[in-house]
């Protein structure tokens, strides 16, 4: 896999976006009020590792919310890919569509991978925890889907 240099960094603001849910409605960074945003860049809906991570974050989902955090995935695909990854696997997280990969590439995780040997483009799974003025006060990088959830769980309680 080709890694890429992430641009955004702690300390820097978000970057705000429009992005559409799996039944069409629009989402911004203004429209969420909780002391904690997790931004959540993932490669593919219905992947193996990407359902791992929803399905964490999903099971987790009460402990977030204690936490007054709010958890949101971004990859590619529409708004139809994203209600067949809810309902094969009864998800709960919000899911939002970059179809064109434009906030994945404002966010400079988006770029050239390689898997066994065949090269192409696509999202870097990472996450960004934002504060409540939408800074961000941490990033994660190579995540481990199935450990990250309660890793970012640790993180906020020791803030």
């Amino acid at each position: 896999m080709i890694y890429y240099k992430i641009n955004m960094k702690e300390g820097d603001k978000a970057i705000d976006f429009l992005l559409k849910d799996k039944d069409g409605k629009k989402y911004s960074l203004k429209d969420f009020n909780s002391d904690y945003l997790i931004l959540y860049f993932y490669p593919k809906d219905s992947t193996s590792g990407c359902t791992i991570q929803a399905q964490e974050f999903t099971k987790d989902l009460g402990k977030f919310k204690k936490l007054n955090t709010t958890i949101i995935g971004i990859s590619g695909g529409n708004n139809e890919t994203k209600l067949k990854f809810y309902n094969k696997y009864n998800l709960k997280v919000l899911l939002l569509s970059d179809p064109d990969f434009s906030i994945s590439n404002k966010y400079s995780i988006y770029g050239e991978k390689s898997f066994l040997g065949r090269k192409f483009m696509g999202i870097k799974r990472t996450t960004f925890i934002l504060d409540k003025d939408r800074k961000i006060i941490k990033v994660y990088e190579n995540v481990n889907p199935k450990k990250h959830s309660e890793e970012i769980i640790g993180f906020i309680k020791n803030l």
